[in-house]
């Protein structure tokens, strides 16, 4: 082994760039990364307080964030989330500083007291479908932090797909990466299939709308405003149905197998949905299909209907169930590869991360299983679905294993996209 290799198998470090949760950190953490959500706050820089306290910084990122916050009604305006759908617009200065700020935060964080580190090889994923500018302002960030903190070496950039199926150590196959902003069906053979892939409009802010307006009709709407908590009671009650009619069945039917009491940690507030626990089902089949006519009463009143979306030259898709995308993905490839696409479909990202409580077995159904069940139900059933170990971590897993792998002579080529952009040389 060179001496670069085993600098750089010391000092990997990945960046998973999800549209809800900055997953960061370096190889010394093991199969864990370090999470903060992807947000930053604005603070109000002309408030007498704020300069009394000798307050100086204008964006705020990290489990800070809380101490910084003002009225709820200044949420709107001051929290950004810079990665809603994947894609940064080049010119949203406020997010752009966001981002520059979070991968500070992170590599700061870890920077090492050893006398030999010259910086990490940092290999960062982002959404499939994130333009080419957004590569170049990513390198620009990590350029910029480099120059003040001598913090990265090098630093690559791939889809998060790809991440996914280096993890699983698989050259073949369907990622589906479903976070917070949206879907990515990619079909890979040893690469991402860049013409094939689907994009949903819909991740898990979809589920956290009809989530709020469930509270509302629980009498909390005075809560939907901050969605962090909206966020916290969906992963903490939502189900999803093997089959949503017969779930509302069993749950009108069994109403003490679903009542759920949800307390707010470090308040007083308390969620108790009573005899409308059946609703914890909505939540998790609106993700994998939001076509069910029970969802109609919620677009009448005014809840955003998941819509297709032209960004580029790409659609994203509101509607169309999961399964549906799959095969709309996997009909893109040559007929002779699609059967060894199906037999390795893999799901990553929390959004697939569902939960089946005890005595709820059959009811209420895994990710992966609710995925072969709408596979079938379209007469696909030669397929393999499988969720990835711990899905919201796969991509970070799968960029520190690229850190690694890639070797320094391979550097960044823009016509194929990959390779190392190199900052600090021996």
């Amino acid at each position: 082994m060179s001496t670069i290799d085993a600098y750089r198998r010391k000092y990997a470090y990945g960046e998973d760039y999800g549209t809800s949760d900055f997953k960061f950190g370096p190889i010394t953490l093991g199969e864990t990364p370090d999470i903060i959500e992807n947000r930053g706050y604005i603070p109000d820089t002309s408030s007498i307080m704020y300069k009394l306290m000798g307050a100086t910084r204008k964006v705020v990122v990290g489990p800070e964030i809380p101490l910084y916050l003002e009225a709820r009604e200044d949420l709107a305006e001051r929290m950004i989330y810079p990665m809603r759908n994947g894609i940064v617009d080049l010119n949203d200065t406020k997010a752009w500083e966001v981002i520059y700020e979070i991968t500070k935060y992170g590599l700061l964080k870890y920077k090492p007291k050893e006398r030999d580190f010259k910086g990490f090889y940092v290999t960062a994923a982002i959404s499939i479908i994130a333009p080419k500018y957004m590569y170049e302002k990513l390198f620009e960030i990590h350029e910029r932090i480099n120059e003040e903190y001598g913090l990265v070496r090098a630093v690559t950039i791939i889809p998060q797909p790809l991440a996914v199926a280096i993890a699983q150590k698989k050259t073949t196959c369907v990622v589906l990466e479903s976070g917070h902003g949206n879907t990515q069906i990619s079909p890979i053979s040893m690469y991402p299939i860049r013409r094939a892939i689907v994009t949903l409009n819909r991740g898990g802010s979809d589920a956290n709308y009809i989530t709020a307006e469930i509270l509302r009709d629980l009498g909390y709407g005075d809560l939907v405003q901050e969605e962090k908590l909206v966020r916290m009671f969906k992963e903490a009650v939502g189900l999803v149905p093997a089959d949503l009619n017969k779930a509302i069945e069993f749950g009108k039917r069994e109403k003490e197998k679903l009542r759920t009491v949800f307390k707010v940690p470090g308040t007083r507030i308390e969620i108790d949905m009573g005899d409308q626990g059946w609703m914890r089902f909505l939540i998790g089949e609106y993700v994998f299909n939001p076509n069910h006519e029970i969802y109609e009463s919620y677009w009448k009143r005014g809840m955003p209907r998941p819509r297709d979306v032209k960004i580029g030259d790409r659609i994203f898709y509101g509607m169309m169930d999961m399964a549906e995308a799959v095969i709309e993905a996997v009909q893109r490839t040559p007929i002779e590869l699609q059967p060894y696409l199906y037999r390795e479909i893999i799901l990553s990202g929390g959004n697939f991360a569902w939960k089946v409580p005890q005595g709820l077995e059959g009811v209420a159904v895994d990710a992966a299983t609710k995925m072969r069940i709408m596979m079938k139900e379209k007469g696909i059933e030669n397929v393999s679905v499988s969720l990835t170990k711990d899905p919201q971590y796969s991509v970070w897993r799968g960029c520190i294993v690229y850190s690694v792998a890639v070797p320094d002579d391979y550097t960044w080529n823009w016509e194929r996209m990959e390779g190392w952009m190199i900052f600090t040389k021996e």
